[in-house]
């Protein structure tokens, strides 16, 4: 996959049993079009459902017991 010349690849990290983490530029916007304004390089989105702070993760996985299914 090429790169956009001058602009840095986006990264995005399935973090094992946590949120996916992405990092480099990016543009969030919800499903009524509705933008958030991500503060930094690096976010940290929810998978497990149960953060407060949606789409954004805030630890609910650590105290829910969050397990991702296994990729094959």
């Amino acid at each position: 996959m090429a790169e956009n010349e001058g602009e840095p690849a986006v990264v995005v990290k399935v973090v094992n049993n946590g949120p996916y983490q992405v990092k480099g530029p990016i543009r969030l916007v919800d499903h009524d079009g509705g933008e958030y304004e991500p503060a930094g390089r690096t976010q940290l989105l929810c998978r497990c459902g149960h953060s407060a702070k949606k789409p954004f993760c805030d630890g609910a996985h650590v105290r829910t017991g969050f397990t991702a299914t296994r990729a094959e």
